[in-house]
């Protein structure tokens, strides 16, 4: 069991990857991913950047082992994770009950409930 050295330290930071939304973005534009990996030196990269899975957010050094990854489980597994729609605000905020509908309601509901608040008062 290693040694907790701080507070900063119990995060597991080490082996940490894009999150799901962000990949999600990366596959269905290019223009996104090519923002991402701009950002990156390709002489700090593994195998100088050329092997890249967009779906793991993984660099590789070789073809290889590119080719050895894309055939295992975990690369499968990111895959059928990815083909979810990743969750929105909005729909974080509907689960919680924090919906902002302003639509327009109908006469004969708004007629329902004052039939029912007069109910409820006698």
């Amino acid at each position: 069991m290693p040694a907790i050295r701080g507070p900063k330290s119990k995060s597991k930071t080490r082996r940490h990857t894009r999150d799901l939304d962000q990949i999600h973005a990366d596959v269905h534009s290019h223009k996104h991913l090519k923002q991402y990996t701009d950002t990156k030196a390709p002489e700090d990269l593994p195998g100088l950047g050329q092997w890249y899975c967009t779906e793991c957010a993984k660099w590789f050094e070789s073809e290889l082992n590119f080719v050895a990854h894309t055939k295992g489980k975990p690369h499968r597994r990111r895959v059928r994770q990815l083909r979810d729609e990743p969750y929105t605000q909005k729909a974080a905020e509907a689960a919680v009950g924090m919906t902002t509908d302003n639509g327009r309601r109908d006469t004969e509901e708004m007629a329902v409930d004052k039939d029912l608040d007069i109910a409820s008062r006698t």
